[in-house]
């Protein structure tokens, strides 16, 4: 169950302010605290001389100014974007416009489109593409990109191979389980991808959203673990009959805020239409059952 994650709620935000986290690394979060951005989006300044932004954020002038007032007297050389959600892109144009750096990312939001808690940045269009185990470098440091499709099927995460530290975006969340939206969002991707990222070496994990994750690759372990059992908890309530989403919902997820009902649904309807391709379940589209 969920509640057997260690997960960890305690970041104070003070908004604007910069937070140096190493000697590489300083965060400045955005003021857009919900309850599917925690206290807000982190954005990441990579280096000292010669910087690197990952996630500029959602639409915020009073975030731009924050971003522009730590990076005066240095260089930008990239703008990295771990995946075009609205709060996690958007920005990336007017950091763009006032720095002159590149805009790089897996690509532009999928045509398909995303049924995701906080939407699709359709706007996004990144000045170059990466690709998995691309490294992007700068003065004293380097990024390995890592794609981790699941929460987005452009979603990156990067490497920083001086601090042995990994920028998880929405992939792992310390403070929350991600949401797993289809279309976009493909649950049998997503455990594919917590699986890659647990058998690297690296140790700490910090995500856009929530405080960093000293021990990332356990932390993983146990949300591989959270998800097969909610998987067994699916089954073993359709083995009682055939249910719906809504009702599977009701079933698993008892006491939760009713703001992220919806979210549950959409990541039941993840796990469901995995254990389907699986030939575990079989559906009409709208009442599932136990093969």
């Amino acid at each position: 169950m969920a509640d057997e994650i260690d997960f960890n709620k305690d970041l104070p935000v003070a908004y604007g302010a910069v937070q140096v986290m190493s000697p590489l690394v300083r965060r400045i979060v955005a003021n857009n605290p919900s309850p599917f951005t925690f206290k807000g989006t982190g954005t990441y300044l990579i280096g000292r001389r010669e910087v690197a932004v990952i996630d500029p954020g959602p639409l915020d002038e009073a975030h731009l100014a924050a971003m522009l007032r730590a990076l005066d007297g240095v260089a930008v050389s990239h703008i990295l974007v771990t995946h075009t959600h609205i709060d996690h892109s958007p920005l990336a144009a007017a950091l763009k416009a006032a720095t002159g750096a590149p805009v790089l990312g897996f690509g532009p939001h999928p045509l398909h489109g995303s049924a995701g808690e906080m939407g699709g940045d359709r706007g996004f269009v990144p000045d170059y593409c990466l690709e998995d185990g691309a490294v992007v470098a700068g003065r004293g440091w380097a990024l390995e990109v890592i794609h981790t499709p699941g929460h987005a099927s452009n979603h990156l995460c990067f490497a920083l191979a001086q601090e042995g530290s990994i920028f998880t975006g929405d992939h792992v969340m310390g403070w929350s389980t991600s949401v797993v939206s289809p279309p976009d969002g493909d649950m049998a991707a997503y455990m594919g991808s917590l699986d890659r990222l647990r058998r690297r070496p690296e140790k700490l994990y910090i995500p856009s959203h929530g405080p960093e994750v000293a021990d990332g690759p356990g932390f993983t372990r146990a949300l591989l673990g959270h998800r097969r059992q909610r998987e067994a908890g699916i089954l073993r309530r359709l083995e009682a009959g055939p249910s719906t989403v809504p009702d599977l919902v009701a079933q698993l997820y008892r006491g939760l805020d009713p703001r992220l009902i919806g979210a549950a649904g959409r990541s039941v309807l993840a796990h469901l239409i995995k254990l389907e391709a699986e030939g575990k379940v079989a559906s009409d589209g709208t009442l599932y059952r136990k093969r």
